[in-house]
């Protein structure tokens, strides 16, 4: 193949589209879609898809649901049947491994991988625990309360601590983010503890899975393939597709814009896609639409892998350049209009009819459709997909214990950190406040049962007779006493007129006899 072309098999019956059919490189950040019935050979059709974007130096991440892809880890072995495959192609087949990391969430197969409960956020964690309008709302007042209150959320310990804080005081939390309802609190805790149960509390942790350890390259220059193992994850299938649209919708936040490139800077891989959409809310369905259309910008190409094309909503569909369609069985009138609508899906080959051709492929066959140098859909061929270079099925044990102690982030991730956070922080109040009503408590009991103070002993006053009252000695007269006093001085008046009209005559009457 040419340079910046990634071979994926090769055309047969299909007129003008016969010989190899490749992705082009600078066009596969436009997402593809593989879909057949099981037992078709998607997975090794993912397989082979993951082994190319590696070899060109792309890494690649992808669920491994049933534990086959673990294989690509391992150089695959030759025999009678895929040299015969190869030879047909004109490849000169050599098995190769792929560098693989190997990431678990249950940490059994894989390094551990985790997020904290403040990265998943309340929409996608109202997902994960399929939460109704009511107690949707209560999870944002649980992340605004704990973020004005500075309380990290790490953990599920912490999320449950967060909970009951808020219920406890739902009085005067209401008055400013809402009404907070007791029996909304219980019914969110009933979930929080069905999902701890379900091993939901092994993803919330720390250290939280850093992004630039799923974009490493090895020392050659090849892409890692990051393999989730997800045999037991599909078993909780919200926790599966909660854990993959989160991861993904963090690539979308955290990478910049890059524009188109010669290459993917990362291509991810979405096996058992219908999990995603099944029962998904509108708004949530509108954010995985637009994550998929916008993502393409940071250089990230999303592949879906699923049995229909119906399992994908239509807007996300549009948005899926190329297409590898295994064999789909018809027999039923469900089957037959998704059918009708993958045939419809592909640009028509006029040497055979669609239709027909998607239900006489055989296993490792497929009918692909990509992008030309001008973005636009190529004509479908019936193609024979190319046989992986690693092994065809799972790795063993003992080979998988083996990458996993010598991953370079094995170390990184091994021993899971607990810091202070909400949790440990709303146990330290509670216990102090504890405390506090501890000793008022044992304050108010010993005041009560202290001995009652025996009273003081006053002597008793000595008595004294009063004296008796001195006289009264005012100045002040009585009315008697005013009055003979007025008689006086008017009988006294009247004898000094007359004694001295008396001597004036007297005096007088001397001088003139003279």
């Amino acid at each position: 193949m040419a340079d910046g072309e990634l071979f994926i098999g090769q055309g047969f019956e299909s007129g003008e589209r016969d010989g190899p059919q490749s992705i082009r490189l600078d066009r596969a950040n436009r997402h593809g879609l593989v879909t057949g019935a099981t037992g078709t050979g998607k997975t090794v059709t993912l397989q082979g898809l993951a082994e190319g974007f590696a070899a060109a130096g792309v890494p690649v991440f992808a669920a491994d649901v049933k534990g086959d892809l673990s294989g690509i880890a391992i150089a695959g072995t030759p025999s009678e049947k895929l040299l015969a495959r190869a030879q047909a192609m004109n490849l000169a087949w050599e098995g190769r491994a792929t560098p693989a990391i190997f990431w678990d969430l249950f940490g059994e197969k894989g390094t551990p991988v985790r997020t904290t409960v403040s990265e998943m956020g309340p929409v996608l964690l109202s997902r994960l625990l399929e939460l109704e309008d009511a107690q949707a709302g209560l999870m944002d007042i649980v992340f605004q309360v704990a973020d004005d209150q500075g309380l990290l959320l790490l953990d599920l310990d912490d999320l449950q601590a967060m909970m009951v804080e808020v219920g406890q005081s739902a009085k005067e939390i209401g008055l400013k983010y809402g009404n907070v309802a007791a029996a909304t609190v219980g019914a969110v805790q009933r979930k929080l503890l069905s999902l701890r149960n379900a091993g939901g509390e092994k993803l919330f942790g720390e250290p939280a899975l850093r992004l630039e350890d799923l974009m490493r390259s090895s020392i050659d220059g090849r892409g890692y393939v990051s393999v989730l193992a997800a045999d037991k994850l599909i078993n909780s299938p919200q926790l599966y597709a909660t854990f993959l649209l989160w991861l993904l919708s963090e690539l979308f936040e955290v990478l910049p814009e890059v524009g188109d490139q010669p290459k993917p800077r990362m291509v991810f891989f979405f096996d058992e896609a219908h999990l995603l959409f099944t029962d998904a809310p509108k708004s949530l369905l509108q954010k995985i639409e637009q994550v998929v259309r916008l993502i393409r910008s940071k250089g990230v190409s999303v592949w879906f892998v699923t049995q229909s094309p119906t399992d994908i909503p239509e807007n996300v569909l549009a948005q899926l350049g190329t297409r590898v369609q295994h064999a789909l069985r018809a027999y039923t009138p469900n089957e037959q209009a998704a059918l009708q609508l993958a045939s419809r899906s592909f640009r028509a080959n006029p040497a055979f009819d669609t239709a027909d051709a998607i239900q006489n492929l055989g296993v490792g066959e497929a009918l692909v459709s990509t992008l030309d140098e001008k973005g636009a859909p190529t004509m479908v061929a019936r193609t024979k997909i190319k046989p992986p270079t690693g092994r065809i099925g799972p790795a063993q044990p003992d080979e998988r214990s083996g990458l996993i102690s010598g991953s370079p982030v094995a170390a990184a991730y091994a021993t899971a950190v607990n810091r202070e956070s909400a949790y440990e922080k709303l146990l330290a109040r509670t216990e102090a406040e504890a405390a506090t009503a501890a000793q008022a408590a044992e304050a108010a009991q010993a005041a009560k049962q202290a001995p009652k103070a025996e009273p003081r002993y006053e002597p008793e006053p000595r008595y004294e007779p009063r004296p008796a009252p001195r006289a009264r000695t005012s100045s002040r007269q009585s009315v008697g006493e005013a009055a003979i006093k007025t008689v006086v001085r008017s009988v006294a008046s009247q004898v000094g007129s007359q004694l001295g009209r008396q001597l004036m005559r007297g005096i007088l009457g001397s001088l003139t006899k003279r």
